[in-house]
């Protein structure tokens, strides 16, 4: 296990040299836990969190979503805050994930939304 950590460290580390967001384009970070996903616009010149979306238990009760249906979500929620703000470009970053999954529908539920990276 430890092994698999590293790994993810190394590429994370390897798209941070890679990835930086500003103002005007910020960073789409997306984080996935074990139960829940996270995605937050980033500004790394001030180095503060613009806006965030998560998934939440309340969120769609009744329906029953797989996690990632409701990362899907979570980009389309992100996508229409980043809207109100003006936000209409950012910079895709996966945190080491690889792009497939959740990390993969938090991308294409933000493009659905009207944001371009």
């Amino acid at each position: 296990m430890r092994e698999k950590i590293e790994k993810l460290k190394k590429r994370h580390k390897a798209i941070r040299a890679r990835v930086q967001g500003t103002s005007e384009k910020p960073r789409l970070q997306v984080f996935r836990s074990l139960n829940h996903t996270y995605a937050q616009l980033i500004d790394d010149d001030s180095g503060k969190t613009i806006l965030s979306a998560k998934t939440e238990k309340d969120e769609g009760k009744g329906k029953k979503e797989n996690k990632t249906e409701k990362a899907l979500r979570v980009g389309e929620d992100i996508a229409k805050k980043a809207k109100e703000k003006n936000i209409k470009k950012v910079v895709f970053d996966r945190r080491g994930y690889l792009y497939h999954g959740r990390v993969k529908a938090v991308a294409e539920g933000a493009r659905k939304g009207g944001l371009e990276f």
